[in-house]
């Protein structure tokens, strides 16, 4: 699916939006880590909680994000330059590595450690069925296979893997939710409508948790400009000669256009997921916690299919979980390939088959490390929501990396406008506020 190229003269870039879609690529590979975690546990959790109430802070916690993701990707396109090389040029104290990459270590912890929740969500989906092997065993096993995969694959690889699993359980969810409309949980327009007052409860710090993980969490926020290098868009731009402003702006529409496709995906799915949670969870006071969390959420599926939901969310559940875990442990493995020489742990390097053999052993590192995690300490949605916050702890530093690059680093005719400048302004307040009441909050 790549387009020929001169390393001397970069790529013209498609020049409609139709021809663009055939590009597009990395936000739906973020979209496969999006529709997981988040929309399948977290955000049915919520759901279950508050009911209808908090439908609004869903739908704004998936739109808000999206202006400081494409501001980041707009730097990638434009310069090749990876998100923690650009949070390391945000100015401040520095040891080896600046500030914001030190803060971002243990927030890097957590999301390593969540794999060990999905592979224990998997296990609970392996119980389910019936299948007559410890949790520990088949967490082990399912992780094994994900190693293997990352192991011999590369981007095309990954993109095509989380695109057919997303495409696999959203649709089987919005089916779900369809079908729910002829039981005695329909889903009202009233009750629609209440969840679109702006009404917040009286404590909502699990509100704010999940912005962490709801939409784009400040993982897939890091994640998107190495699947916009890895897609090709910059190297597509070519070097700064005549043609270079118009080629760097054409990839840039494309990437664009890839971001928001992937918010219109994510977004439906994340509202489906929510107005499952909030009919039958909330309305039934069933709570999802560590010891049931799969057979909790499974009577979504049980409401709206009958017997059949059974395996029919069994099957779109591991789909969902094991996409995450896919996409998560590729990402957070070229992360890991990404830290080790600006720590000076190895040296670095620009062959090309010495980068890629590199982030193959950082993936299977990764994935191993998430067994180990579970095996240690089996707390799936304990590890879930720690990731969530840790997340939403670093949120206003991606914020702040996307305005200092818009205004200090990003070539001058390549600044958005001023209406773009605003929402990027909004999106990241909106960050920063979620951050700060978790600090506050917190500790």
């Amino acid at each position: 699916m790549g387009i020929p190229m001169s390393e001397n003269t970069g790529t013209t870039p498609p020049n409609s939006f139709f021809r663009s879609l055939r590009y597009i690529g990395p936000g739906l590979i973020l979209t496969a880590g999006i529709v997981g975690t988040g929309e399948l546990i977290v955000t049915p959790h919520l759901a279950a909680e508050h009911g209808f109430t908090l439908l609004w802070l869903i739908i704004v916690g998936c739109i808000v994000k999206v202006f400081v993701q494409v501001e980041l990707g707009r730097y990638a396109v434009a310069t090749g330059t990876p998100t923690l090389q650009m949070m390391d040029l945000v100015p401040g104290p520095r040891f080896k590595v600046g500030w914001m990459v030190w803060f971002f270590i243990p927030v890097y912890v957590a999301m390593i450690s969540v794999l060990g929740g999905m592979l224990g969500g998997m296990a609970q989906i392996f119980t389910m069925a019936g299948i007559p092997l410890s949790p520990q065993v088949t967490a082990i096993i399912t992780g094994l296979t994900l190693a293997v995969l990352l192991g011999v694959g590369r981007y095309t690889m990954v993109e095509r893997v989380c695109i057919g699993l997303v495409i696999l359980f959203t649709l089987s969810t919005i089916f779900a939710l369809v079908a729910l409309q002829f039981t005695d949980f329909e889903v009202s327009s009233a009750q629609v409508i209440e969840g679109l007052q702006f009404k917040l409860p009286d404590n909502f710090a699990v509100a704010f948790a999940a912005l962490g993980l709801i939409g784009l969490g400040a993982g897939e926020l890091i994640y998107y400009p190495y699947w916009c290098l890895e897609k090709g868009y910059a190297k597509r731009v070519g070097p700064r000669d005549a043609g270079w402003l118009e080629r760097v702006n054409g990839w840039m529409r494309v990437m664009r256009i890839d971001a928001f496709a992937s918010l219109i995906v994510y977004t439906s799915a994340t509202v489906v997921f929510y107005l499952l949670g909030a009919a039958v969870l909330h309305a039934q006071n069933l709570k999802v916690a560590n010891s049931d969390m799969v057979p909790t959420l499974g009577n979504m599926y049980l409401e709206s299919f009958g017997p059949a939901g059974f395996w029919i969310f069994l099957i779109g559940a591991f789909a969902t979980l094991y996409s995450t875990a896919f996409a998560a442990s590729a990402a957070n493995g070229r992360l890991l390939a990404n830290l080790l020489p600006m720590f000076g742990v190895c040296d670095a390097t620009t062959d090309e088959e010495t980068k890629a053999k590199r982030i193959k052993i950082s993936c299977i590192a990764v994935t191993a490390y998430g067994i180990i995690v579970y095996l240690i300490w089996p707390k799936p949605l304990t590890l879930i929501l720690i990731n969530g916050v840790g997340q939403s702890l670093l949120l206003p530093f991606l914020g702040i990396c996307a305005l200092y690059l818009r205004y200090r680093k990003l070539p001058a005719e390549l600044r958005p406008g001023k209406l773009w400048t605003i929402f990027l302004w909004l999106s990241a307040l909106a960050l920063t506020s979620a951050g700060i009441y978790q600090l506050i909050d917190r500790f």
